[in-house]
């Protein structure tokens, strides 16, 4: 297959040259890489990876095709794509068609045949940055100018970009036992679906969503999602939320969902150096001791202390779950208002499915609460 030439700049100088990958044309976003060995059509329709270009770190990508069962949205999200090695044949059953025909029809500007080895070391050691990808230009410096005159991540609000505009409901598998109030900050169709198993009504809200909005679905709890951008934007899902608090409302978060949870607490949030992105991350359980493999991708983290209580204006919370990596935060319990969060995906529909016991921790607390 014969491919136009293409390039790829990072922010600090550095690039590499390779080929073009799914549309042929020019993109900037930040760069990532996501550690995952399968999984990249979840990956690319995931709206937590909204502006961000993704190095994949396993070499061969494409080997499963994709299908319209396993997109996590309607669309792909992604800023651009990087991988070493297409693979030149979709070989699964479920395939329906080749993954780089699927980034041609929705736009998706990719680069192959660079060294994504490098390219990760490089983000290790520097940080997740601005980038750019051009098929339509190999001028480096002319890239470069265009990368450093785009926004940044921190700082960048992203969630009305991604969120549902009008509400909608999943229904349980079977006959219902509780109902959720589901904020969409950048929502997988997965969620939604393991609480359906679980014998929750899901109804998913805008993240734009008052008190009023949410408490008139009737839940028995709120859910909140995951998603892009900086959680330092997200103040009206904060004083929501704080809102929701006070009135002892059951809540769940997770990733994104976790760090508005975090914030209404009265944490800080920091961005990480490069971010914990993949399917094989270890998180630690501390109420239980156990080590599981767990799905993440966020930029972006809470600042607690990892070991004992800390009070808020709800009462003492602790840490939950920590990375095992970095000690990074990876959730959070209230101890005296029944909420709690993971800054994990335990919804990972590519797997690992470690951590799905946390949608029963949910029932449980919808159970415990309206027996209360």
């Amino acid at each position: 297959m014969r491919r136009a030439p293409a390039i790829l700049v990072l922010e600090d100088g550095r690039s590499f040259r390779g080929e073009a990958y799914g549309s042929v044309g020019e993109t900037v976003g930040e760069a990532v890489f996501s550690t995952g060995m399968t999984g990249y059509q979840e990956t690319l329709t995931d709206p937590s990876y909204h502006r961000q270009i993704v190095a994949m770190t396993s070499p061969h990508i494409g080997n499963t095709g994709v299908n319209t069962e396993d997109n996590e949205s309607s669309r792909i999200w992604v800023a651009g794509f990087v991988v070493r090695e297409p693979s030149v044949v979709a070989s699964n059953w479920r395939s329906e068609r080749s993954l780089e025909d699927e980034l041609a029809a929705e736009g998706i500007v990719g680069i192959c045949g660079i060294d994504t080895r490098a390219l990760t070391r490089h983000l290790r050691e520097r940080g997740a940055m601005r980038a750019g990808i051009s098929s339509r230009t190999t001028d480096v410096p002319a890239l470069l100018e265009r990368v450093l005159a785009s926004p940044s991540m921190s700082g960048a609000n992203l969630v009305d970009e991604v969120t549902t505009p009008v509400a909608y409901t999943v229904e349980p598998e079977g006959p219902a036992r509780f109902t959720v109030a589901a904020i969409d900050l950048g929502i997988k169709r997965n969620t939604p679906r393991r609480m359906a198993e679980r014998g929750i009504r899901t109804h998913v809200l805008p993240a734009s969503s008052t008190v009023d909005d949410i408490l008139g679905v009737g839940p028995d709890a709120v859910f909140l999602s995951n998603g892009p951008g900086d959680p330092a934007t997200a103040d009206h899902q904060v004083a929501v939320t704080r809102e929701l608090l006070a009135r002892r409302v059951p809540l769940f978060g997770i990733c994104f969902g976790n760090q508005v949870l975090g914030r209404a607490l009265g944490l800080s949030t920091y961005k990480l150096k490069y971010g914990h992105r993949g399917i094989n991350q270890p998180v630690r359980d501390n109420e239980t001791g156990r080590v599981e493999v767990t799905a993440h991708n966020h930029g972006f983290a809470i600042d607690a202390p990892v070991e004992g209580r800390f009070d808020t204006e709800f009462g003492p919370a602790e840490v939950s779950h920590v990375c095992l990596n970095d000690d990074v935060v990876e959730g959070l319990r209230c101890l005296d208002v029944p909420a709690f969060s993971v800054q994990y995906h335990p919804e990972a529909a590519a797997g690992p499915h470690d951590a799905d016991y946390l949608f029963d921790r949910l029932t449980e607390l919808m159970g415990a609460n309206s027996n209360a």
